[in-house]
């Protein structure tokens, strides 16, 4: 299985915006999760480090609803710049979302020492909002199920 998001959209952030805990490539202590395309789909591969745990064995709930978080907004963006014509690493520059709501269901406990992949399937609700399901699978095992409304970032975010 592939591990490894050659084309992940959070490439193409601002640097201004590339400081996410879980999926900023500027902050150094993050996650560092990258979504990319798969077909119609979207995708985040990440390995849970063992600092992740819950109880032995199993990963902590809360960076798996971080996972499902990051890979949602950005699946939305993934969704807006291909809408606007572009892919991942064509130089244009990248939308931002941030989270309007995020629902996630532990369906299995999920063991740790193996690769998960998140998986968003992507739906329009509005030219700035979107909707992202997500599953979250430790091998071949559905062990996360969300869901992710993106909106397009604000202004007001900007500091400067």
């Amino acid at each position: 299985m592939t591990t490894k998001m050659v084309n992940a959209i959070q490439d193409g952030y601002a640097d201004d915006f590339a400081w996410c805990y879980g999926c900023g490539r500027l902050n150094e202590d993050g996650h560092h999760f990258r979504t990319g395309w798969d077909g119609e789909k979207t995708v985040t591969y990440y390995e849970p480090s063992e600092k992740h745990t819950a109880i032995p064995g199993f990963v902590y709930g809360g960076v798996i609803a971080s996972l499902v978080d990051c890979h949602g907004t950005g699946s939305c963006a993934l969704a807006l710049h291909r809408k606007n014509g572009h892919e991942p690493g064509d130089g244009a520059e990248v939308p931002r979302f941030v989270t309007a709501s995020l629902n996630v269901n532990y369906l299995k406990p999920t063991p740790q020492g193996i690769v998960l992949k998140a998986v968003g399937t992507v739906e329009e609700i509005h030219p700035k909002k979107w909707k992202v399901n997500v599953e979250v699978f430790a091998g071949d095992v559905l062990c996360v199920s969300g869901e992710v409304v993106g909106v397009v970032m604000p202004s007001t975010f900007i500091t400067k």
